[in-house]
């Protein structure tokens, strides 16, 4: 009996500080009551049925409060070398219904923009080895290759405003992106899962870099090790 306490004392303990952790009552209080009195955060990650209103609801705060209401997918903890211009991390725990409609109708507030590009997908890239064909094509063969191709639809998002590392990452966890690039003069790219090379490479935020700003080099971020490794790294 004892022992059912103490697991009982024990698993309550380590819940809330789970809880008080995820979740900053200071800052979430009040949002998160109102959009509890109005329903816009009720469903889960798996059906996102509310994903948009919620998103909505909470506002510029959804990254600090969506764990409140249960709706924030995991944090991932690791991490990945860095580029030179920018740096990029895959995420783990993406939640595909969430980011797709986040990114289906442009945001109200104007916090971010999105864009769908097509990217062609070799099959042959997807097959096991033996089941792989090679094959000898003539020159002037007019044998049809585009078949062994898919078209498939990349979803990006590029926050409108200069965000920091930590603060990129965290909102494009919070939107269930599958990865992420944040830009050396701020700007922050949350790149969905059908998408190669972490997104585009290109620096797109509307307010972003703002005029005068000092970009920080790769010392003052203390990224890579060497110059080498830097060049290399470049995405």
């Amino acid at each position: 009996m004892k022992n059912v306490f103490f697991i009982t004392v024990v698993g309550s303990l380590l819940a809330f500080a789970y809880v008080s952790y995820a979740c900053n009552e200071a800052v979430c209080a009040s949002i998160v009551s109102k959009c509890m009195i109005t329903q816009s955060c009720k469903c889960d990650l798996v059906n996102c049925s509310c994903c948009k209103e919620c998103f909505s609801c909470l506002n510029n705060l959804y990254s600090e409060c969506c764990s409140c209401v249960d709706m924030c997918p995991k944090p991932n903890v690791t991490t990945n070398e860095l580029s030179r211009k920018s740096h990029v991390e895959d995420l783990s725990d993406s939640v595909v219904t969430l980011f797709t409609a986040l990114v289906s109708e442009p945001d109200l507030q104007q916090r971010w923009e999105s864009l769908t590009y097509p990217i062609d997908l070799d099959i042959e890239m997807f097959k096991p080895d033996f089941q792989k064909e090679f094959k000898m094509l003539q020159k002037n063969s007019a044998q049809d290759i585009s078949s062994m191709k898919i078209t498939l639809n990349c979803s990006v998002v590029f926050m409108s405003q200069c965000l920091s590392w930590n603060k990129c990452k965290a909102s494009c966890i919070s939107m269930g992106a599958k990865s992420y690039r944040w830009f050396h003069d701020g700007c922050c790219e949350c790149v969905g899962e059908l998408c190669l090379n972490y997104g585009l490479n290109q620096s797109r935020c509307k307010h972003c870099p703002l005029k005068g700003a000092v970009v920080p080099t790769i010392s003052e971020a203390d990224y890579g090790d060497d110059e080498d490794d830097d060049e290399e790294m470049i995405q």
